[in-house]
């Protein structure tokens, strides 16, 4: 049997022996659990049509294939914004091949209502053209609806986009299940980082989240704490993070007074205040850090910076979502 072997003191996983996991084709078809049985005859009660019920393959998770009511189905409250370049994309496709051939993922959240946590694109795309119904891969687990960082991989998350799903998943969270803890839903959220980040978007929504993103990772982490109270901390750290940005924002605005210009500048004035790049052994505390980070933001001296040394910098390239 194979066995995990460590590289550079990491794990390596295991590679599983070919066809050892999940279902046979036939098992697929075999019986159905009892709450995709009950979700069938829900969507028959809410108008929609039952076109197959299985076993997925893998997991052996109980999933019904319908043709839902268009008006029916809706993203999940918490999730990014459609682009609408890429649903005008979507549209044409759709529109020239005459074809839907790729179901949404959703949940019924209630009769005559389902939430979709993948397919937000498809779903605007089939609005602009007018249809009546979507085809949708129905699953009786609600709990799935919330992991929508990992199942959305129909058009790349962004930072700012990661960060802001996340971010209204835990206030979500926090209303339906208060005495559960943030800690719990760490593969929901993906990253603490994220759940920082969110706020500070929803604050300023042009926030250059990625010159941050290094410093949070080393320093921020998930908080084993019910969800209301995490919410609380949440909004503490991110107006730590905010009140660093803004005094680097007087700094990047004095380089560029005297003429300096370049998509690393943020990011370039960060890593000279980052002292956490350089700490060995366990993370510095959240607050310590951060308040050492506001202390030398308010030390630098833009005066003291040359064009040189920012295009040195910028051969690395630009972290995501750097500023012009």
């Amino acid at each position: 049997m194979a066995t995990g072997k460590r590289t550079g003191g990491r794990k390596r996983r295991a590679k599983p022996e070919p066809r050892s996991k999940g279902l046979s084709p036939a098992e697929t078809a075999g019986d159905v659990p009892e709450g995709a049985r009950a979700l069938a005859e829900g969507i028959a009660a809410d108008g929609g049509t039952v076109l197959g019920s299985y076993r997925d393959p893998f997991g052996g998770h109980g999933v019904v294939l319908a043709a839902l009511p268009l008006d029916q189905v809706q993203p999940t409250p918490f999730q990014r914004d459609a682009s609408p370049a890429h649903v005008k994309r979507l549209a044409e496709v759709m529109e020239k091949t005459g074809r839907f051939l790729d179901p949404v993922i959703a949940t019924r959240e209630a009769p005559g209502r389902y939430w979709c946590p993948n397919g937000n694109h498809r779903l605007e795309a089939l609005r602009a053209l007018g249809a009546r119904a979507v085809t949708a891969l129905v699953l009786p687990d609600r709990e799935v609806a919330f992991r929508i960082l990992a199942l959305n991989t129909e058009k790349a998350h962004a930072l700012r986009e990661k960060s802001l799903e996340a971010s209204r998943m835990a206030a979500a969270l926090a209303v339906e299940q208060p005495r559960r803890k943030e800690s719990e839903f760490a593969f929901e959220f993906e990253s603490p980082v994220f759940l920082t980040l969110g706020l500070c978007y929803a604050e300023k929504p042009r926030f250059s989240g990625g010159a941050y993103r290094a410093i949070l990772r080393r320093v921020d982490a998930f908080l084993d704490l019910p969800l209301p109270a995490a919410q609380e901390e949440r909004r503490r750290r991110a107006d730590a993070v905010m009140a660093l940005d803004a005094a680097v924002d007087r700094i990047v605005d004095a380089l560029k007074g005297r003429g300096l210009r370049s998509p690393f500048l943020r990011p370039f004035v960060v890593s000279r205040i980052d002292h956490t790049r350089w700490v060995k052994g366990d993370p510095p505390p959240f607050d310590g850090a951060f308040e050492r980070l506001l202390k030398a933001a308010k030390r630098f001296d833009p005066a003291k910076v040359q064009q040189g040394q920012v295009t040195a910098a910028a051969a690395f390239g630009p972290p995501e979502d750097a500023e012009d």
